[in-house]
């Protein structure tokens, strides 16, 4: 299996407001940047969608270290939350409906596609990758006419 860094972030203006999501995909020495956005979205949308589009972009199973600074999509995995979640018919602990399952239900597949470690980092700390896709993620919804 190739083994693939991605470093993904989102971003919102409003929450919910206009978003953008960034995404770098290191394999080797080569890079690549994704990004996109909608015109009405949440902050844990953008983030969630950074991943599946990241993960999406790989032609085949790869090993993957997904590096992130959301809590929410992070502990969502490595929490066991959306195992839970998924045996609960989409309820959480406090049996509230799950937010995002149509982005859960994206995501799924694709983990079981990939071996996927989650690896949090602190946001806007300094973390060259980070701060790059949050850049990605910002500019894409100041530049859009969505």
């Amino acid at each position: 299996m190739k083994k693939v860094e991605i470093y993904t972030d989102g971003a919102c203006s409003g929450n919910p407001g206009k978003g953008g999501w960034g995404a770098v995909l290191v394999y080797n020495s080569k890079e690549k940047e994704l990004s996109g956005g909608e015109s009405e979205t949440t902050n844990n949308r953008m983030e969630l969608t950074a991943v599946i589009e990241a993960l999406s972009a790989l032609k085949e199973p790869c090993e993957v270290t997904l590096t992130t600074d959301s809590k929410y999509v992070c502990d969502a995995i490595n929490q066991g939350w959306l195992s839970s979640w998924v045996l609960k018919s989409w309820k959480k602990a406090d049996n509230k409906p799950v937010l995002n399952v149509d982005l859960w239900e994206k995501l799924l597949p694709l983990l079981d596609m990939h071996e996927v470690k989650f690896v949090w980092v602190k946001g806007h700390n300094g973390h060259p990758y980070n701060e790059r896709c949050d850049k990605l993620a910002v500019n894409y919804y100041n530049n859009s006419d969505e």
